[in-house]
């Protein structure tokens, strides 16, 4: 409740006023915004996902593919020879005749870890391989 100093000649007599006091109100409502926009960017920090395993449609298998696989000790497969990273381009000119529009299917163990995946990819594209397939199980449809 306020009063109100008045110049109505009598000084004893303070005259109430019935507004009401909104900065307490104001002082609530700031701390909630700053403690929202602190909590906000916290609330999705690690957010565990489960992918699922994909239903669509396979392509067509070409008449030759030509499967790069990555088993698990990380040993590249080009097909049934084994080779190393670094004869990579060589043995993939080899195979496709040279042709570098021919599209490399890879595969890769469960265990392979993607940053191996991943250095495996850019051999092909150091090598000028730039049509990859990567190749994995098919899912059963979902019900």
């Amino acid at each position: 409740m306020g009063a109100r100093l008045g110049s109505s000649g009598n000084d004893d007599d303070l005259t109430e006023t019935h507004e009401i006091n909104v900065t307490p109100f104001i002082d609530v409502v700031l701390v909630l915004l700053i403690i929202f926009m602190v909590a906000a960017p916290l609330a999705t920090v690690d957010v565990p996902v489960d992918l699922p395993a994909s239903t669509a449609t396979p392509t067509p298998r070409p008449d030759k593919p030509l499967f790069l696989t990555i088993q698990a000790d990380k040993t590249l497969s080009l097909g049934e020879t084994t080779t190393t990273r670094e004869a990579l381009g060589a043995a993939l000119d080899a195979a496709t005749h040279g042709d570098k529009t021919q599209r490399v299917f890879l595969r890769a163990d469960k265990t392979v870890d993607y940053g191996a995946l991943t250095e495996v990819m850019n051999s092909l594209r150091a090598a000028g391989y730039l049509k990859i397939g990567l190749v994995g199980l098919e899912a059963a449809p979902a019900p």
